[in-house]
């Protein structure tokens, strides 16, 4: 038996170089995104004024459906440039060479660290309830698309060859085939995405709510901000009826949403036999049995899918997705793409005169931002690695305790940090260490369940003839662990570090910078920096900074994450 898991990075041949061409132009496209964004944001207000929030009750439901409405705005969105994006990748060489090392730096930025820069240069030309809408949905949309990406890219490219001759057997074209084969075929790992993409995306909201710096307040009505004002007034009957929302709110899409799809999505699972413990969901059978919903399925659904079909059917004809590109084609892509190269290279050269203007000292201290940061990540990973090893080997290992805690861990995990993070303030404040300790209590929890998941999920996987057969060595259980559980566990704790590590750094933005009690409370780091060069209109600091925290991630990533990885894929394979 061979235990294979999916690798956060391609290894090809030129996977131990730690930046290829492609990195190059990403990490340039994103660079000039930026500073287009802050020579944008020189026209932003200096004053904005906030939004009333109200503790009353009865605005409870308003809030949720208006944090819902945005969640699912970006998701439809995630949603169309998954489809768009990642199919080009799977079937044109050509923009695979640049479009997936774009998706690879774009997942390793810390999201946060765009929002000062996209909020301020939105409400430079936009009303500012406007921008601050957009901002949100583009900040959740960019927390929810890579990993929607990365999983239809890599169904496209391992669709059995058997399934892709028989589509061409029946000369299927291009809507056909995404209808009949591509979508059915992906459709188990889009829906598992998609859930850890609404959960990721909570904490976005959250972040989104409740973000103000300086004079500047852009807050959004929402459960966020709800309970952002509940800890301020240290309203505690506020913050639980809050936290009882966000709960019930999560609880009630888990049951009417994400089970329903995943118990539809079984049935497109390729096996001979049925699976001992399909996927149930109570609605999906309520409704799968409902006169009322077969009856829309026929007279609505049904004929608009005829109709749908016969017009794609009409104007797509069997065109072959992999063709070569026509010579016109070629021509007006290599206009485009020098057209591209121009712009990048006027936006670099604009970017390196802003960047000039940073004075030295400035530089140093973006330095030692940089490093006390990485100091309370480091410290976040190993308090969590602390305990999540063993109790997800203690869970993972046993079929009644994963039963029993798992749902509970799901629900608790998908409470974004950033809605505590204000109850928890409360308290800490009060602690030697104030924000310091706050800062990476909030970074712990941005990252201590992608590690449990991961590190459950290990547990589960160890086969069970290996733990006969240590049992029959009568070996002791430091043996135990140093001989099978942690080489099993180093795969999934290499993924969910790498996943916890940019929740840390994304938790940072939040984390050193806050607005409590109507006074600015700071630490020294490079979230902090970023906030304070916001609300100080230092657009040089700020892009530097920003740049500065995104090539420091990058860096970790590919000297450290990726090496790693490598590792645990080439010495830790159970075979």
């Amino acid at each position: 038996m061979t235990t294979k898991f999916t690798p956060l990075f391609k290894t090809e041949a030129h996977s131990d170089r730690i930046f290829t061409w492609g990195d190059a132009v990403a990490l340039v496209f994103i660079a000039v995104l930026l500073y287009i964004g802050i020579r944008l944001a020189f026209g932003a207000p200096g004053v904005v004024e906030g939004p009333e929030i109200t503790l009353d009750p009865r605005a409870l439901p308003g809030y949720a459906l208006l944090s819902i409405g945005r969640m699912t705005a970006a998701y439809f969105l995630s949603l169309i440039f998954t489809l768009i994006y990642g199919r080009l990748a799977a079937y044109n060489r050509r923009a695979e060479q640049v479009l997936m090392p774009l998706l690879d730096v774009l997942q390793s930025v810390p999201i946060l660290s765009f929002l000062p820069v996209v909020l301020l240069s939105l409400s430079a030309i936009l009303p500012i309830n406007w921008a601050a809408e957009l901002a949100s949905v583009a900040l959740i949309f960019t927390s929810q698309a890579w990993n929607l990406t990365f999983a239809w890219y890599q169904s496209l490219t391992t669709i059995p060859k058997e399934l892709r001759e028989a589509s061409a057997i029946f000369r299927l074209n291009s809507w056909m085939r995404f209808k009949s084969l591509e979508l059915p075929f992906a459709a188990i790992s889009l829906v598992w995405n998609s859930m850890m993409s609404w959960a990721g995306g909570w904490f976005f909201l959250m972040a989104a709510e409740i973000f103000t710096v300086g004079r500047r307040d852009f807050r959004l009505p929402g459960l966020g901000a709800y309970l952002q004002e509940a800890a301020i007034q240290n309203d505690l009957r506020a913050i639980f009826g809050g936290l009882i929302a966000l709960v019930m709110v999560i609880v009630a899409l888990d049951q009417l949403v994400w089970r329903p799809l995943l118990a539809w999505s079984d049935r497109f699972k390729l096996e001979m036999v049925e699976g001992d413990e399909p996927p149930t969901s109570w609605f999906y059978d309520a409704m799968h049995s409902s006169r009322l919903v077969n009856g829309l399925r026929n007279i609505l659904i049904l004929p608009l899918s005829e109709r749908l079909d016969q017009w794609f059917l009409r104007h797509f004809q069997n065109v072959d997705v992999t063709e070569t590109q026509k010579p016109g084609t070629l021509w007006l892509i290599r206009f485009l793409g020098v057209i591209f190269a121009a712009g990048l290279f006027y936006g670099v050269y604009r970017m390196a005169i802003m960047l000039l203007a940073v004075p030295a000292a400035q530089w140093t201290t973006i330095g030692l931002s940089v490093a006390a940061t990485t100091l309370r990540v480091g410290a976040a990973l190993l308090i969590a690695l602390g305990w999540t090893i063993p109790i997800g080997v203690l869970i993972g290992g046993s079929r009644r305790l994963t039963a029993l805690f798992q749902p509970l861990i799901q629900i608790t995990a998908s409470i974004p940090a950033t809605a505590l993070f204000p109850v928890f303030l409360l308290f800490m404040l009060r602690l030697p260490g104030g924000l310091n300790l706050a800062a990476v209590f909030l970074m712990l929890m941005g990252t201590q369940w992608y590690l449990l998941f991961n590190i459950i999920a290990g547990a589960k996987a160890i086969p069970q003839d290996l733990k006969y057969t240590a049992t029959l060595m009568q070996l002791s259980r430091w043996e135990r662990w140093r001989t099978l559980t942690l080489p099993a566990l180093f795969p999934y704790l290499i993924t969910g570090a790498i996943t916890a590590s940019g929740g840390a750094w994304n938790a940072s933005i939040v984390a050193e910078y806050v607005h409590f009690g109507g006074q600015p409370l700071q630490t020294t780091g490079i979230g902090s920096l970023i906030a304070q060069a916001t609300a100080a209109g230092n657009y040089p600091l700020l892009l530097a900074s920003t740049l500065s925290m995104i090539l420091t991630v990058i860096l970790i990533n590919r000297l450290l994450w990726r090496r790693l990885y490598q590792i645990a894929e080439e010495n830790y394979r159970m075979e």
